[in-house]
């Protein structure tokens, strides 16, 4: 094999950091459709991937262990301190219960769908199905902190953004069509005449100030990370110990990286309440890093496991069907209409990238309710993704 070009450890993070950024810029400055259905993700994901198969980048650095080890927890905290549960009931009502049932079809249509494909997979697929559940209850965030806590290979990550997408590109549009039978399926669902004008004086009454961070708020934010990063880190050893010494059987459950993960989950969750949730800004910033850690799971991976791809992303049709069913059967016992039942739906399979786009065809003064409602997803993302990707390894019988 032959060197890499790039195998300094600043090099590599330079290609990483400008590989994120150039397919952002490419998206922006072209508007191109293509970047509707196959979202900067996937290729942010697949660029690396060749890159280290042609030796551009190695396969193997200290700066992705250093991703995994700080940039991780740094962008857990700065999602999570923006959740805002009272917010997005108040405006939502219901449909945060339709929301919660599409959550749990992802945890059942994962189980149900793994048996189905599993015998077709490798015996570690279940971590990849885990990775993309992390993905569908919150978004990209959890996809990557499911990943890290399960132990997924580049490969069965790899094989995750490819069925993502896939799904995206069918689901979305059937989301966004949803709503020229809004007619028909509120008259299905029962839905009260009062709902949607209540919905609409709440959303009215909630309105987004998030605007650029001065600099002591930017240093209030980069010690908050800090400090909660090292709070979860330094702990985490200790927790991980006392559970492998109280409980053995849970040891393999619930390793120092789960546990420092879930750690920062749970503190970031917790400062949500206090004022540091008024910082700004803080949600941009963890986006960003996101990609970049993306980009560095890519970095690390062989094209070898693609042959896996077909029985992988069958796998996930069979899912996403039982997460429409979840949610169907939702807006039927709650009584909710269509639109809500689309933004719940989005906020589940495409987070704070899709529901957006979801809320402005179908209600556009629902934006920000809808925001708010994938960052409800993200909270719960790090606590059931991991679960259920354990729940469909036990169901196989591995």
């Amino acid at each position: 094999m032959d060197a890499p070009l790039i195998s300094s450890p600043i090099g590599v993070l330079a290609v990483l950091a400008f590989v994120a950024a150039f397919f952002f810029a490419i998206a922006e400055k072209t508007q191109a459709k293509l970047f509707q259905y196959l979202p900067p993700l996937l290729f942010i994901y697949a660029t690396p991937v060749f890159l280290n198969n042609f030796d551009v980048i190695p396969s193997d650095s200290p700066v992705y262990g250093g991703l995994s080890a700080y940039l991780l927890p740094a962008f857990i905290v700065l999602m999570l301190i923006k959740v805002n549960v009272p917010a997005v009931v108040r405006v939502m009502g219901k449909g945060v219960l339709v929301m919660l049932m599409g959550t749990a079809g992802v945890m059942v249509g994962a189980v149900v769908a793994y048996l189905f494909v599993h015998s077709k997979l490798s015996p570690d697929a279940w971590a990849g199905y885990g990775a993309l559940a992390g993905s569908w209850i919150g978004g990209t965030a959890n996809m990557a902190a499911t990943a890290e806590m399960l132990g997924t290979s580049a490969e069965q990550f790899g094989l995750a953004v490819i069925a993502d997408n896939v799904i995206y590109i069918v689901w979305l549009p059937l989301l966004l069509m949803s709503r020229d039978f809004a007619e028909r399926f509120n008259r299905w669902a029962r839905v009260p005449a009062e709902r949607l004008e209540a919905m609409d004086a709440a959303a009215e009454l909630h309105i987004e100030d998030d605007h650029a961070p001065t600099m002591p708020q930017y240093l209030f934010l980069v010690a908050i990370v800090i400090g909660v990063t090292w709070a979860g880190t330094a702990l985490a050893p200790v927790i991980a110990g006392w559970i492998a010494q109280s409980a053995p059987v849970l040891e393999d459950v619930f390793g120092v990286s789960t546990v420092r993960i879930l750690l920062v989950t749970t503190i970031a969750l917790l400062l949500s309440t206090t004022p540091v949730s008024k910082l700004p800004n803080s949600t941009a910033m963890g986006t960003a890093m996101i990609y970049i850690f993306v980009a560095g799971m890519g970095a690390r991976a062989s094209v070898e496991g693609l042959d896996q791809a077909g029985w992988f992303v069958a796998g996930a049709f069979i899912w996403i069907a039982i997460h429409g069913l979840f949610c169907l059967a939702g807006a039927w016992l709650f009584r909710v209409d269509v639109h809500s039942v689309a933004i719940a739906s989005a906020a589940n399979i495409g987070a704070a990238a899709s529901a957006p786009i979801v809320a402005a065809h179908h209600r556009p003064n629902l934006v920000p309710a809808s925001i708010l409602m994938a960052l409800l997803g993200y909270a719960l993302g790090n606590y059931l993704a991991p679960l259920t990707g354990h729940l469909a390894r036990m169901a196989a019988g591995q």
